[in-house]
């Protein structure tokens, strides 16, 4: 096929862009780079069935500037999947208004782009939908507890208008509509500094500097590895089903384990250091976990990659790839092992 990926140079989307170019897909990857990352498309950008456009997606895009823009004169897409937009609570804070324009003029336009073409659309929503959750786990027919006001809200709300303009066109046009709740998923390539806690835990550990963890640390999440992630956007995007699906790992795990199991697996002597939850974090939940029964049922979808794997993979590239090599030597302890995935 030939698919159009906005928001192809961030973290979910540049593994998505390798795999389906290790399928055989041609890729046009679009991508404002407010995010995401050029390093992260090295591997790809010279790659013959890749082209890489430098293109704000709040801004039409039209079949004719594609045409011109890759020399390509059928022009022809299969599919648009759209999973651009910033999405650690650092950019809650710092571009709230490009959040909401890129999940309502940008959902707008690469609907349109599909419409013309008659292309089936991909949309990368988010668990965040259902706000903190009265509900546990969380289940695709569960309509959530969200804040409209909030400071998470600029996020939350841009992927719930994003799925009702999906539902819209799918509606109005008959438009083939895909629609993923993605869960917390972490990996390689993910920014350092982007105020995520995996990534944040492990740039701490790394520098044996103190983990901050809000509270006592008995929030839980469930975390899915970005490779397992990859596979089931393919899942939802190849399959029958209109959604909205979820895609997580359904092993919850506390904030507090998780600490314990990175200063563990870096080998750390960093300590955990309890913080009052800052105000800029009002409104995340305390619970998140998926119910995948669906995906599982319907598109024989289930993550593989064990808590443990998916953070040593992820050190060793933050290690290689991020300039965070372990400058110490400790055994990293005995920690409780109880509660790890």
């Amino acid at each position: 096929m030939r698919v159009l990926l906005a928001g192809g140079a961030g973290f979910i989307g540049s593994h998505l862009a390798e795999a389906l170019v290790a399928r055989g897909d041609d890729v046009i990857i679009v991508d404002s780079f407010v995010t995401g990352r050029r390093e992260n498309l090295d591997h790809l950008a010279s790659h013959p069935r890749v082209e890489v456009l430098d293109y704000d997606i709040t801004a039409p895009l039209t079949s004719s500037y594609l045409e011109a823009v890759t020399g390509r004169a059928d022009g022809r897409i299969d599919v648009v999947a759209n999973l651009a937009s910033p999405a650690s609570p650092s950019d809650f804070l710092t571009m709230p208004l490009y959040i909401l324009d890129t999940g309502a003029m940008g959902s707008r336009n690469l609907l349109t782009l599909a419409h013309e073409h008659g292309a089936r659309y991909l949309f990368a929503s988010t668990s965040e939908v259902y706000g903190d959750p009265l509900v546990h786990p969380q289940p695709e027919d569960y309509l959530g507890n969200v804040s409209s006001i909030g400071p998470r809200s600029c996020y939350d709300e841009a992927k719930r208008f994003g799925e009702a303009m999906a539902m819209g066109f799918h509606r109005a046009h008959g438009l083939e509509v895909r629609i993923a709740r993605i869960f917390n998923t972490y990996g390689e390539r993910m920014r350092p500094e982007d105020g995520r806690v995996v990534n944040t835990f492990i740039a701490q550990a790394l520098r044996d500097e103190p983990l901050t963890v809000h509270g006592a640390g008995d929030q839980t999440r469930s975390f899915c590895h970005v490779s397992d992630m990859v596979a089931g956007l393919i899942a939802v995007m190849d399959g029958p089903m209109l959604g909205p699906v979820n895609l997580g790992n359904p092993s919850e795990v506390t904030i507090r384990a998780l600490a314990d199991m990175i200063i563990h697996l870096t080998g750390s002597s960093s300590l955990i250091r309890n913080q009052d939850m800052p105000p800029e974090r009002d409104g995340d939940p305390v619970r998140r976990c998926p119910t995948i029964a669906l995906a599982r049922q319907q598109l024989g979808w289930v993550p593989t990659v064990s808590m443990e794997e998916g953070l040593r993979r992820m050190i060793t590239h933050f290690e290689q790839h991020e300039g965070l090599a372990r400058t110490f030597t400790t055994d990293g302890g005995s920690p409780d092992m109880s509660e790890w995935p």
